[in-house]
C-alpha cells in the first residue's frame, strides 16, 4: 500500500502548516483528483468529503505557527509530514511525498516526487485534504480577527494583509520568523 503525502502552508504569513496522508482505495476510485492548486474551491471542498469517505486511511495534521517559529518553515512542515503519517490507521508499505526532499524520522520507506500533487493520486488527495482544512482554519480565524480578510487571501503575503498588519499590526498567531511579521513587530530581520 502506498500513501501520498502532500503540505499546504508554507507560505502563509500566519496560521499552522498542515500536512496529510493517504492510502487510496484501488477498489473505489476517486475522479477528479487532481492538485488542491489546480481545483476550484467547490470542487476541492467536495473531493475533500469523498477521500474521507473513500480512502482506506488518511490523516491530517500540522504545526502550529510556534512550532513553525521554533524549528523554521521546512522542519515544521516535516513535523507535519511525519504527524500525518503517523496518523494513518494503517500502515502503508511506501510513503509518496510531494517534492524535493523527504522528511527525516519516517520509518517507512519514501519517495520524494516534485509535482508529485499533480501525477500521484494518493498524492493529490493528500493536496486536497491540508488545503482545505487549512482553508478551513483560516475562515475561523477569519471570524475571530474579521478585519484581516483571512477567508479571502488565507493568510498569504497579500496587499490586503499587508495593509491589514499596517492598521491592526499583528495577531498572536503571526508567524514571527517570517520577515514581514517582523518588521511590523519591528524587530530585526
Amino acid at each position: 500500500m502506498i500513501a501520498g503525502v502532500d503540505e499546504a502552508g508554507r507560505g502563509p504569513l500566519v496560521g499552522s502548516v498542515v500536512a496529510a496522508a493517504v492510502i487510496l482505495d484501488p477498489h473505489n476510485p476517486i475522479d477528479g483528483l487532481n492538485d488542491s492548486k489546480k481545483l476550484t474551491e467547490k470542487k476541492r471542498e467536495k473531493l475533500f468529503v469523498e477521500i474521507q469517505e473513500k480512502a482506506l486511511a488518511w490523516s491530517i495534521a500540522e504545526a502550529n505557527h510556534i512550532e513553525i517559529d521554533e524549528l523554521n518553515i521546512l522542519q515544521a512542515t516535516f513535523l507535519a509530514m511525519r504527524r500525518a503519517v503517523d496518523g494513518l490507521q494503517i500502515q502503508p508499505d511506501k510513503v509518496l511525498v510531494d517534492g524535493n526532499q523527504i522528511p527525516k524520522g519516517i520509518s517507512i520507506h519514501c519517495e520524494a516526487i516534485v509535482g508529485g500533487d499533480a501525477s500521484h493520486a494518493e498524492i493529490s488527495a493528500a493536496s486536497i485534504l491540508a488545503k482545505v482544512y487549512r482553508d478551513q482554519q483560516m475562515k475561523l480565524l477569519d471570524e475571530k480577527y474579521p478585519l484581516f480578510g483571512f477567508a479571502k487571501h488565507k493568510g498569504y503575503p497579500t496587499k490586503a494583509h499587508f495593509q491589514a498588519i499596517a492598521i491592526h499590526g499583528v495577531v498572536d498567531e503571526h508567524r514571527r520568523s517570517y520577515a514581514p511579521v517582523r518588521r511590523a513587530l519591528n524587530i530585526d530581520c
